[in-house]
């Protein structure tokens, strides 16, 4: 901390030496084209001479943006400059720019901000650079940047100071580059198939939408209870009983969940509802989306993540909930103690509990012992050993379809007409995490109140992620929603994917952390990572 005061009391003597010489050292008087730095980045430099065969019509440049690095050679200099990912050469030199301008230069450091003008030629090195013939200062900054070739190097201080990350840290602005054209991709795609697309509040009376716990707050002016949205399912769907038949929303939703590396309590997600679909449709349209994406991004339909080869070629396998349990059971045989999972019985809730009893499950996972005390029936009770079980042990080399899922636990979805207990739903699994979740929409009332009083009696057994009753919905119902599917897909964690990053902190620009000074911030990042 001494050391970092010392500089930045340097840093301060410098601007004041040259704010005295009567220069503004944060200027904004001079005009750099981004076109410009595009147009000296696409030079080659077989069609430029050397900088005494510069010709006297030669185009000039306007070029600038932050000092990436510098070399002083007395009465000449290279700045190294970058803007928008692109990076410029400028080559300073003291007899063209006089001795109070490059004076003014001497006094530069990496960090800064200047701009120069002028036109470009070939190094000795055979690098394109722009010579200047006029100079300016624009932003001259306080603190120094880190070590030029490896960043900031503790994760905490990256999330924290982002500011600086993405200055410094290799390959992190190409991830939120990347990310933005992922979603503008998703939009492309969706808005091609006639989707349109909205907004809905962020501020919610009735949890609804997803079971998930939320974040509580109070509206002093209507004295009113609110929570903000965990999903903005139940909107969407009042969208299309109004005659928005193709209907989607990108935006941020509020989960009051633990930090992890595949969870923050603020993430991005994209929803979309399609009228006259089925879940079936969805599974196409997913199949297309993804893999159209990962071409976009890679040239072809494979990635890899974390080492581990994806081939999102379609067709993509399919597993039920019950295979994906006694597939994960028998991968995890070895490493939990279990004797043969393939004998157990997993078709009933007496059977299904008599295995987890004599297999003592609950003793060997802590989690799972305090979930499975409030699961109650057959289904709540086989979606409580996939989440545990199953999810991570799916294959890994390509994108899986998890479909068959308990009633119990999709208490928005519609009942397979041919066994009410499973309904129409599907959720994509790459490398044992979710990606997207969708279903044929459930539009019959009386059944939406019957899974809505059933979300309360779970309520009351202790269960914390459950929906609230919500009427209004009902009455939407009642006026009418056309057969409808719809899907939800978390951005955050398909960037994770396509971008090739452990932890989601690393594709949210400013992850939530505990507030600087309090005294954890080195235990935060543990945390977040477990």
């Amino acid at each position: 901390m001494e050391d970092e005061n010392r500089l930045i009391a340097q840093r301060r003597q410098k601007i004041q030496a040259i704010r005295d010489a009567g220069i503004n050292p944060y200027a904004n008087d001079f005009g750099v084209r981004l076109e410009d730095m595009e147009a000296v980045c696409g030079l080659d430099p077989e069609t430029l001479g050397g900088e005494a065969d510069v010709p006297q019509d030669a185009p000039e440049y306007r070029v600038g943006g932050r000092v990436m690095s510098l070399a002083k050679f007395g009465k000449a200099a290279f700045a190294l400059v970058r803007q928008q990912g692109h990076e410029v050469q400028i080559y300073l030199k003291r007899d063209l720019l006089g001795e109070e301008t490059f004076g003014a230069f001497k006094k530069i450091e990496r960090g800064d901000f200047i701009a120069a003008s002028g036109n470009a030629f070939v190094t000795r090195q055979g690098k394109v650079a722009v010579r200047a013939r006029e100079f300016r200062i624009l932003t001259m900054a306080v603190r120094s940047l880190p070590e030029k070739w490896h960043g900031l190097k503790d994760p905490e201080l990256r999330y924290r100071q982002r500011y600086v990350d993405l200055v410094t840290t290799p390959g992190v602005a190409d991830v939120f580059r990347a990310r933005a054209r992922i979603i503008a991709y998703l939009r492309r795609y969706l808005d091609d198939l006639g989707f349109v697309e909205v907004e809905t509040p962020m501020m919610h009376t009735v949890v609804g939408g997803a079971a998930a716990k939320p974040f509580r707050t109070h509206h002093n002016a209507l004295s009113l209870d609110i929570t903000l949205r965990i999903a903005p399912e139940l909107y969407l769907k009042r969208l299309v009983v109004g005659g928005l038949e193709r209907v989607y929303e990108i935006g941020r939703c509020f989960r009051n969940e633990g930090l992890s590396r595949q969870h923050n309590p603020e993430f991005t997600m994209l929803e979309f509802y399609m009228g006259y679909a089925t879940y079936e449709r969805l599974m196409e349209l997913t199949e297309d989306l993804v893999a159209g994406l990962v071409t976009e991004l890679n040239g072809e339909p494979r990635l890899t993540y974390q080492d581990q080869p994806v081939d999102f070629t379609t067709p993509w396998p399919r597993l039920t909930v019950a295979e994906a349990v006694q597939a994960g059971l028998t991968r995890a045989a070895a490493d939990l103690g279990l004797t043969a999972p393939e004998e157990a019985d997993l078709t009933t809730e007496e059977t299904l509990c008599a295995y987890v009893e004599r297999e003592k499950l609950t003793d060997k996972d802590e989690a799972f012992a305090q979930w499975w005390k409030t699961t109650q029936g057959w289904g709540e009770r086989l979606a409580a050993l996939f989440e545990f079980f199953g999810e991570e042990r799916l294959p890994a080399d390509r994108p899986v379809f998890v479909v068959d899922y308990p009633s119990a636990v999709s208490p928005l979805s519609r009942r397979q007409d041919g066994n009410p207990d499973l309904v129409d739903r599907f959720e994509v699994f790459v490398c044992g995490r979710e990606i997207a979740n969708a279903f044929s929409e459930l539009n019959d009332p009386e059944d939406q109140r019957q899974r809505f009083r059933a979300q309360l009696e779970a309520k009351q057994r202790g269960a914390e992620e459950t929906m609230d009753y919500d009427e209004d919905y009902c009455r939407a119902l009642e006026v009418g929603m056309p057969p409808t599917a719809g899907e939800g897909i978390g951005i955050d964690r398909l960037t994770m994917l396509l971008c090739d990053q452990a932890s989601i902190r690393d594709v949210i620009l400013f992850p939530l952390l505990r507030p600087e000074g309090d005294g954890n911030e080195k235990t935060a990042g543990k945390d977040a990572d477990a």
